[in-house]
């Protein structure tokens, strides 16, 4: 039955990629994360400033990328980006490390003294053949020295609960939710 259902979703996901005749162009934003902690509001410790959040070259166009196969990755020409996904994924990451490390002033840029530098390198961000939206690639943390205090991988994995590029964009927000915990977890223990 499940097979039944992710053959189904793939043919339907194809379908709407391949932009079937006449239909209208559909632009998606990221939702905001999903952190539900108590908030305190302590004055910030430290200050990280997000560096950059670059893309693989084949994410960094405007139209939602699937992967149908194991080595085939399509960009949808009728569902797209409604602004530049490297913008939207900092965006997000800034959003998402200010509410899980509230004694950080989380920063998109700057030259604040003794501030630490996060750089993200984003190698997979797409809705794969087998009902999974993936985030994966690396991050580097460097001290205000320029010290690197650390180099990891990253990766996350969220089932689409549904049909439909609404569906992966929503479990594309959760991967990245999934990877801010993972990222604010080790800056944490720094």
């Amino acid at each position: 039955m499940r097979v039944l259902f992710l053959l189904l979703l793939m043919v339907w996901l194809t379908g709407c990629a391949a932009g079937g005749g006449g239909s209208s162009l559909e632009r998606y934003t990221l939702p905001p994360g999903t952190y539900t902690a108590e908030q305190t509001e302590p004055s910030p410790e430290r200050t990280l400033i997000i560096d950059s959040v670059q893309l693989a070259n084949y994410l960094a166009g405007q139209g939602i990328v699937l992967q149908r196969n194991d080595v085939l990755m399509h960009q949808a020409s009728s569902h797209l980006w409604a602004e530049d996904l490297g913008r939207q994924l900092r965006r997000g990451l800034r959003q998402r490390l200010a509410e899980r490390l509230p004694d950080t002033r989380v920063l998109d840029s700057g030259n604040t003294s003794n501030a630490w530098h996060l750089r993200m390198e984003v190698d997979e961000f797409q809705g794969r053949y087998d009902g999974m939206a993936v985030a994966g690639g690396r991050w580097q943390l460097r001290d205000a020295d320029g010290e690197i205090l650390t180099v990891e991988p990253f990766s996350a994995s969220v089932p689409l609960t549904s049909d439909g590029y609404p569906a992966l964009v929503r479990a594309l927000g959760k991967s990245w939710d999934e990877v801010a915990n993972n990222v604010a977890q080790r800056i944490r223990a720094l």
